[in-house]
């Protein structure tokens, strides 16, 4: 029997989207990506290029773009070392498709935002009961 999509989907151990967009759909992944996609950068480049991204969470995004095969690392022989980071081949064919969700956010960001007034408006948070003392 051939698996439907919906059934890849909702397998937990066979579904390539879940598997993909864990380390894709992060705002941090589509942020760098994105940079990367109008030139390569140096580690400190991407930094400043992306402020609010912790060097810790950089670091380590760079490093799960590198391992899926959508980021290059290159090396330079200098004294002191320098490191480039680029798209792969892998990755410059994500733009696209990335691309298309950015414009559908912006384009839809405000019925978002109103959605979520209504629902917060509709569905108050719980309020903490206070700890006896």
């Amino acid at each position: 029997m051939i698996a439907t999509p919906t059934e890849t989907v909702l397998d937990p151990q066979n579904c390539p989207v879940r598997d993909v967009f864990a380390h894709i759909g992060d705002k941090w992944a589509s942020l760098i990506l994105q940079t990367l996609g109008l030139q390569p950068h140096r580690f400190g480049e991407l930094k400043r290029a992306i402020p609010d991204i912790s060097q810790a969470m950089l670091t380590g995004t760079l490093r799960s773009l590198q391992r899926d095969g959508f980021v290059r690392r290159e090396v330079f022989p200098t004294q002191p070392p320098s490191v480039e980071y680029s798209l792969t081949e892998l990755g410059q064919s994500l733009l696209g498709p990335l691309a298309a969700l950015v414009l559908w956010t912006a384009d839809q960001h405000g019925r978002i935002r109103e959605a979520r007034s209504v629902y917060d408006a509709e569905n108050p948070p719980a309020k903490k009961k206070l700890a006896a003392r």
